[in-house]
């Protein structure tokens, strides 16, 4: 078995790779289940998975997505952050129904579909130099302070949330000329408290979020309308008077 991040060779069986330690569970792309390698159909919703791997090795870590200078600046920094307490502010993105809106494409078509939003979200988080730290299969995690510190990472966040509703936009008006299907993100923020515990060598963050500071950022986006995005209050108290909505 290869694997697709380093094309290290593998024994059948492994969970993750003896090279580079890339986890082979591949998280279905229409409802998230975790499925193992090999396996052709999704063990939560019965979908194929022939697209899942392509998922997996595009957006496998935040090692293989960050650009170069974003990954050079935070290996510069980590050692400085690590076990401290930082003021981030935490973004959830996703597509609207997508499961709904895609259902009844074939698995390749519908990620040719989907997977621009994701490079769109993308794009603007890393514009502002926030770090996607998860990749879902139709949305993303971001956060903004850390692992680079930014004491304006709320003010950051907002322009983020606004480009990526831009440029999102633009790309949902070339799909529904030629697909017919409408096409929406929606984008949740809250400020709060994380403690860094360490990053790694793939630029993932182990971090432990204090009080609802993740909690209440993704709730903010299962509340947000389709093309809206929604803040705390907290994100309000950082961001007044840079950003207008």
């Amino acid at each position: 078995m290869r694997c697709p991040k380093c094309q290290a060779e593998n024994r059948e069986g492994r969970r993750f790779c003896a090279e580079c330690g890339l986890s082979f569970n591949l998280a279905c792309p229409s409802c998230g289940f975790s499925n193992e390698a090999g396996e052709k159909f999704c063990g939560g919703c019965g979908q194929p998975l022939a697209s899942a791997q392509q998922v997996a090795t595009r957006f496998s870590s935040p090692e293989v997505y960050t650009p170069k200078h974003l990954a050079e600046k935070i290996l510069t920094s980590k050692s400085a952050l690590e076990g401290e307490r930082k003021q981030v502010t935490v973004l959830f993105a996703d597509l609207k129904g997508s499961m709904e809106l895609l259902a009844d494409r074939d698995p390749e078509e519908a990620r040719k579909i989907l997977d621009p939003v994701l490079e769109h979200m993308m794009e603007a988080v890393h514009r502002y130099e926030g770090t996607v730290n998860q990749v879902m299969g139709d949305g993303i995690m971001a956060l903004f302070g850390a692992p680079l510190a930014h004491e304006d990472h709320a003010v950051r966040a907002c322009y983020a949330a606004l480009r990526m509703q831009e440029s999102v936009k633009r790309y949902a008006g070339e799909v529904q000329r030629s697909e017919g299907i409408p096409i929406q993100i929606r984008v949740g923020l809250n400020s709060g408290e994380v403690v860094v515990r360490s990053i790694g060598s793939d630029f993932r963050m182990d971090y432990t979020a204090v009080g609802q500071t993740t909690h209440l950022a993704a709730r903010m986006e299962q509340m947000a309308m389709p093309g809206s995005n929604l803040m705390t209050g907290d994100v309000l108290r950082l961001a007044e008077g840079y950003a207008k909505w």
